[in-house]
């Protein structure tokens, strides 16, 4: 019986799966394993560019292409901008990694152990969870949309002013009064004149002989 055109797909789909899977746990062991701070946050940049293709795989377009967008393309630039002017000296950072890898191999084996337990198959397998089905009408981040201003306008609109008012309380706790704090006014600096920022000397002028002597 010769394989099915469903059968093919959910075989590629599982060797995307793993070889992703087998990629992101390399490049997030490269992080914390490379010795360049620049390399190592190209790594987490490859991380976070892996996840979201994982993401996408699970039919979950929008979650990815936000992580892509949101993390590899602002926070990631900012991290890449900052570690490189900062110009750290990575040698009294990497002093203490051998002392202190025995119990970091310790809690990685504990956490590692406590995910298995709860996010096996026992719990998470396909006869408890169906694995996602594809949206016939429109894609995920359409119907995510639709219901997101729709059935949750309100809870939304009511998280944006929030975040609106948090914005503003610190903005305004930013560039509070302080004593001895200099400040600059644009009213004014607009209003200058010629005559405010420069001002003509005359000064006898002094000939040679008079200087000499």
């Amino acid at each position: 019986m010769l394989p099915t055109a469903e059968d093919a797909l959910m075989s590629i789909e599982l060797i995307l799966f793993f070889a992703l899977s087998t990629l992101l746990v390399l490049a997030a062991g490269a992080v914390i394993t490379v010795r360049n701070p620049v390399h190592a946050v190209m790594c987490l940049v490859l991380t976070f560019f892996t996840s979201a293709m994982l993401w996408i795989l699970l039919r979950a377009e929008f979650l990815g292409i936000t992580l892509i967008l949101v993390y590899v393309g602002a926070v990631m630039v900012l991290f890449l901008f900052v570690v490189m002017m900062l110009d750290i000296n990575i040698t009294p950072l990497r002093e203490g990694f051998t002392r202190y890898l025995p119990v970091g191999l310790l809690v990685a084996a504990i956490m590692a152990a406590q995910m298995i337990a709860v996010l096996g198959t026992r719990h998470f397998g396909l006869d408890k969870f169906a694995s996602p089905a594809a949206i016939v009408e429109g894609s995920n981040t359409e119907a995510l949309g639709r219901l997101l201003y729709t059935e949750y306008v309100y809870p939304f609109e009511i998280a944006a002013v929030i975040l609106l008012v948090a914005i503003v309380a610190a903005i305004a706790l930013t560039h509070r009064r302080r004593e001895g704090l200099k400040t600059q006014d644009p009213g004014r600096q607009g209003m200058v004149t010629k005559a405010d920022r420069l001002r003509i000397v005359k000064m006898a002028s002094e000939s040679r002989e008079g200087h000499g002597g």
